[in-house]
């Protein structure tokens, strides 16, 4: 008589593998859904915390491969899916300021010059690049270069009587900046801290950003007001540290993780940016701004390091196109590193929206109250 796999088979096997960065079977964390055995073939849905998980092709085949070793299994069908969860930071009253987006990470340089919009940008595309619904916020004022990154000039639509500002959208990002709603392109935006502060309150509250997984916030240099201010609007999930490896740019990133450690901002790791340089003619690598750096400064802070970006012309020329390297040029070793991070981020985003939603389930503990006479 032929075995016959049963739901508790299918279950029992599936438990043996674990999600790397949550340290949990995919049964016990509900990722198996709509199981379904039908004549020996059987179809499950492992829906997982990121469309952009890093693992998910190797889960997808251990899946497989545990579920095909049971007797009586003719076939196996995964369908992989995502429900992105929610890594919130300090809730702001009982009103989301963001009703429709998951998960806001900023992403910050402290010190100027080194690569942070290049890094916004691309990190956002390789988001997307997932299936992730992603937006991108340019929050630096006096300096707003998204837009000629990403290849667009055309002002935003302003909605109805309520002034709801509609992103514009490009290789499936949309986007806001104060610089679609400037002048000429010399013309400088000379403003004090306030009007900074209500700029980018109204790019939070007035735009109508809709369902998005992850909004990405490109901030300015420095520890002044748009990094403060956009801390005191919105929940952060957290913030990217970029840097590059010579001593000048780590000096003033640790200015930049005390300030969001004040903050109460997780801070979900290091990027090195022009890390080295490999000659395209004989493939020699040549550290231009030193070697490391950023990595020995991620261990001596205790904070991850996301991965390093290779210097190249080519990224810089996508840049000046409005065509980024993650679009230009998606199987590039820049374009690589680039989905590297997007991974590590959308991991580490996981891990606290995770660690958030298990604190949320354990019971409170009820005071004492002592009551004299």
């Amino acid at each position: 008589m032929a075995a016959t796999v049963t739901r508790d088979d299918v279950l029992r096997v599936l438990s043996t593998i674990q999600d790397p960065d949550l340290r949990r079977d995919i049964v016990s964390l509900g990722f198996v859904q709509d199981l379904r055995i039908d004549d020996g073939e059987v179809t499950f849905s492992l829906v997982l915390t990121t469309p952009a998980c890093p693992v998910k092709d190797q889960m997808k085949a251990a899946a497989e491969r545990v579920v095909s070793a049971l007797p009586g299994v003719r076939s196996v069908r995964v369908e992989m899916k995502a429900n992105t969860m929610a890594a919130r930071g300090r809730p702001l009253g009982n009103e989301p300021v963001l009703p429709g987006v998951r998960n806001v990470v900023a992403v910050a340089s402290v010190k100027g010059g080194v690569g942070k919009s290049t890094t916004s940008v691309n990190l956002a595309l390789a988001l997307a690049a997932t299936g992730a619904r992603v937006g991108l916020l340019d929050a630096d004022i006096h300096g707003p270069n998204v837009p000629l990154m990403m290849g667009l000039r055309e002002r935003p639509e302003v909605l109805g009587e309520n002034g709801k500002i509609l992103p514009v959208e490009a290789y499936g990002v949309k986007l806001i900046s104060i610089g679609f709603f400037l002048g000429p392109d010399d013309q400088a935006v000379i403003w004090r801290g306030p009007m900074v502060h209500s700029a980018i309150q109204q790019f939070v509250r007035d735009v109508k950003w809709g369902e998005l997984d992850y909004l990405v916030v490109d901030l300015p240099p420095g520890t002044g007001d748009a990094p403060l201010s956009l801390s005191q609007i919105v929940p952060l999930s957290g913030v990217v540290i970029v840097t590059t490896p010579q001593d000048v740019a780590l000096q003033d990133v640790v200015k930049g993780i005390s300030m969001f450690r004040r903050l109460e901002v997780p801070i979900l790791g290091i990027v090195e940016n022009m890390a080295y340089f490999v000659c395209p003619c004989c493939g020699a690598r040549t550290d231009i701004f030193g070697t490391g750096g950023g990595k020995r400064l991620a261990e001596r802070t205790g904070l991850p390091f996301l991965g390093e970006i290779p210097l190249d012309p080519v990224v810089r020329q996508g840049g000046d196109a409005g065509r980024p390297i993650v679009v230009a040029a998606p199987e590039s070793p820049q374009a690589q590193a680039f989905r590297q991070v997007a991974g590590n981020v959308a991991a580490r985003i996981s891990v606290l929206a995770h660690q958030a939603s298990e604190t949320a389930k354990k019971p409170q503990g009820v005071p004492i109250k002592f009551f004299g006479r």
